[in-house]
């Protein structure tokens, strides 16, 4: 009879999700009875009834139902709730055991908000019913706020004691062997104690965010009870593949409110809201990019335009698993490192976001605000990462400080996580790419490094302002710029090139012409003064040459320089500057 029991468990297990099937083997396996839920719990979990019909509970029906139907006792708690039950005959059951035990003391005490009368008098109610064999669950919604991440001496009293309470469960044999099991819910694992995440005892299973088929079947669900309304291109397999990043409770937000709009939704919707949402739920911490330039508006450049070609060829072909883990793009200021990436979104066929600046004052916020993100990359996948100025953005780990030490550890451990290469796809823009530790641009992180430098002919500016020309859509009039270069000879940066024409096209404006003359350049181009930070872009300069992980892309002037008398240079550069060399 034992073994049919198992068997029909483990069949039952297997129609499961990857999380629930985790969560279940470890039960069923009894070595824990402490469990941590993370990730996406305020979500709808599909649950297969029949072959292709599916239902959709909330997290706390989920678990009650689905994974524990047949426990006698399933309690919930958390902080503004107190003491529940999953049924009232379980609740009435409870009241009646605490009232033959405690005589006189006022039911509200049983179902206390307090942490510490809840959990003495669950204790007491679970060791009572043990020896009956009762299974028994118990779920802590909001655990943070019973265990919040912190140092143990930052921790209050009732914090301290919850902690140990919980601890305590877990190592307690008479729990450990009786059929007891903990779930404490959180979105965030970083929002908790470490040593309770920490601790071996502890079962960590994290919930993802749906994937196209569970969109697909939600949306189809949602279709049968005539509650999506599309516009007639639209279906729910294209709805579903356009909301990557989105969870079922998002989708049936959008829905709801198209239906109640009586407003079909179309393609240009689901991407406008999916942007609206994702930026919302990530606290503004991550920006949608939207350019309405390709790389046909790059001037020069031509090696990190042909890498990028090719990876977005790639892209297409759905070749994911032949992409770099991530590029490092470096290069003196003004090159057009930043719209370079800009405008390889115009044609990368995937989303791109921007990495914004995630740290906080408040302990452990930061912390919090990392795993967020991350969790939310990893449901976007197929998705592009922009950190811009990525030296300021990670800061090394020889700084004093532990938070920006695991910070930098955790980033490491997921831009090398080779389960998402060709998924999340780094671009680190630096000027100072020396200054970014090394564990996050070595292979296998942001592996390949593009370098991009000042154009060095006039042929090269020529192209340069050709291209500005076309972006900035303006109207030139009757003269060469390969002329005017030859002419005054200056060096002039990208953006230095597209500063002198915005000015230049002012100075049309002002003289009540609609188009820059020869005289309007010229006249703007000696007065023009570039920003002077010689040391700084020569040292800009030659760690860009320094990091590049190919000889084509370098330019010709560094080409021969010998890699010691490299070091060196930038060394001494380092040393002008008042930095510190190592």
């Amino acid at each position: 009879m034992g073994e049919q029991l198992i068997k029909k468990n483990l069949e039952f297990i297997k129609i499961l999700p990857s999380w629930a099937q985790e969560l279940s083997y470890k039960y069923l396996s009894k070595t824990a009875n402490l469990y941590i839920l993370h990730g996406n719990i305020r979500d709808f979990l599909p649950h297969q009834l029949y072959e292709g019909e599916f239902i959709f509970n909330r997290i706390q029906e989920y678990i009650a139902e689905v994974l524990f139907g047949g426990r006698d006792i399933i309690a919930y708690y958390d902080r503004s709730g107190g003491v529940n039950f999953h049924s009232a005959e379980m609740r009435n059951e409870y009241l009646s055991e605490m009232r033959r035990s405690f005589p006189g003391v006022a039911q509200e005490e049983f179902i206390s908000r307090s942490p510490l009368k809840a959990f003495s008098h669950l204790e007491h109610y679970f060791l009572a019913n043990i020896p009956h064999n009762k299974r028994i669950v118990l779920l802590v919604d909001y655990a943070e706020t019973l265990v919040p991440h912190g140092a143990m001496a930052e921790l209050s009293e009732e914090d301290r004691t919850v902690l140990v309470t919980l601890n305590r469960w877990s190592h307690d044999p008479i729990f450990t062997q009786g059929d007891v099991s903990v779930l404490l819910l959180t979105e965030n694992l970083a929002d908790l104690m470490p040593r309770l995440v920490s601790s071996p005892s502890t079962v960590k299973v994290g919930i993802p965010f749906p994937d196209l088929e569970v969109r697909q079947l939600f949306l189809e669900f949602l279709d049968r009870q005539d509650k999506l309304l599309l516009e007639s291109r639209m279906s729910p397999a294209l709805a579903a593949r356009v909301t990557s990043g989105l969870n079922l409770l998002n989708l049936n937000q959008i829905a709801a409110e198209s239906f109640q709009e009586d407003r079909p939704l179309g393609l240009e919707d689901l991407k406008r809201k999916k942007k609206e949402i994702i930026e919302n739920e990530s606290g503004g911490l991550l920006e949608f990019m939207e350019s309405s330039y390709d790389l046909s508006y790059v001037a020069g450049h031509d090696f990190v335009k042909k890498r990028f070609r090719s990876a977005a060829k790639a892209i297409k072909q759905g070749l994911l698993d032949i992409l770099p883990m991530g590029y490092l793009l470096s290069g003196p200021v003004g090159t057009g490192k930043s719209f370079l990436v800009s405008a390889f979104t115009g044609e990368l066929g995937i989303p791109m976001v921007r990495f914004r600046y995630f740290r906080s004052q408040w302990q452990g916020m930061s912390e919090s605000n990392l795993e967020r993100i991350l969790h939310l990359l990893t449901a976007l996948a197929p998705v592009g990462v922009l950190v811009d100025e990525a030296d300021a953005f990670f800061r090394t780990r020889s700084e004093e400080d532990g938070t920006n030490a695991r910070m930098a550890a955790r980033m490491a451990a997921f831009m090398g996580d080779t389960k998402y290469r060709g998924q999340v796809i780094w671009f680190l823009i630096t000027a100072r790419p020396d200054l970014i530790p090394i564990d996050l641009k070595r292979q296998g992180r942001a592996e390949e490094h593009l370098a991009l430098f000042y154009p060095d002919t006039p042929e090269e500016k020529n192209e340069i302002f050709q291209t500005l020309v076309r972006k900035l859509d303006l109207k030139i009039r009757d003269f060469s710029f390969l002329d005017i270069l030859k002419k005054f000879k200056q060096d002039f940066s990208g953006a230095d090139l597209e500063a002198i024409l915005i000015r230049a096209k002012f100075l049309s404006a002002q003289s009540g012409r609609t188009f820059i003359n020869k005289e309007d350049l010229e006249t703007t181009i000696l007065d023009f003064v570039p920003p002077a930070y010689p040391h700084e872009i020569e040292l800009q300069n030659l760690v860009a040459v320094l990091e590049c992980t190919s000889r084509e892309q370098v330019p010709k002037k560094f080409q021969n320089l010998d890699r010691g008398r490299l070091i060196q240079e930038i060394k001494e550069l380092k040393t002008l500057l008042g930095e510190r060399t190592h």
